[in-house]
């Protein structure tokens, strides 16, 4: 399967100085001035690569989102084919995704900022995403896992079924009883994703 390439943000002190204000009070109390004060650099630092903290906060997700999701996908060699990885690698993502800190204090306290990549457009981490799910459908496809299909269509289509149980899985869940719940609704998505993908 393809590796997703990561860029020179990846160890980025002005994302970890991000990050690191937005857990604390959320993206709208977060300013450039308090970033930079955070990683040790200039605001004029900051001004040429960021115009402002949005876009900063921008470029922590896509490195935060890539980072979760590939952490999530099972290493080839332990499992038995290609459906196999996708379907562990996109349950272990949505589980990693909402136990994420930063993306839950996003969903808290700014879950604006994640409206235009559910309804407008895509972001870099979901092309991201898309590229490592293509790849994973072609050896599926190859390996005789996943049933035959436009495989870039198949991706798109695994997204967002993982996106929905993502973002809106609590909503379905009951209060009193949302750890059992939540496992429930994974074993839900799991069948889900297989009855999708077998030949």
């Amino acid at each position: 399967m393809t590796p997703i390439r990561h860029n020179a943000s990846d160890n980025d002190p002005v994302l970890d100085a991000v990050r690191d204000c937005v857990l604390a009070v959320g993206v709208r109390r977060t300013t450039l001035t308090d970033v930079a004060r955070r990683a040790g650099v200039s605001r004029m630092t900051l001004y040429r690569r960021w115009p402002d903290v949005r876009s900063l906060v921008g470029d922590l997700m896509t490195r935060e989102w890539i980072e979760a999701a590939t952490g999530a996908m099972p290493e080839r060699g332990q499992v038995a084919d290609a459906r196999t990885l996708i379907v562990q690698g996109l349950v272990n993502g949505v589980d990693a995704f909402r136990r994420h800190a930063l993306f839950r204090k996003i969903i808290d306290v700014d879950p604006e900022l994640l409206l235009p990549y559910v309804l407008d457009r895509r972001g870099a981490s979901q092309d991201a995403l898309l590229e490592l799910l293509a790849a994973a459908v072609e050896e599926g496809h190859a390996d005789g896992s996943v049933r035959p299909g436009h495989p870039r269509r198949q991706a798109r289509s695994l997204l967002l079924v993982a996106q929905s149980f993502t973002l809106s899985l609590r909503t379905m869940t009951e209060e009193d009883d949302a750890e059992l719940g939540t496992e429930a609704f994974y074993g839900e998505l799991r069948t889900i994703l297989e009855r999708t993908l077998t030949p």
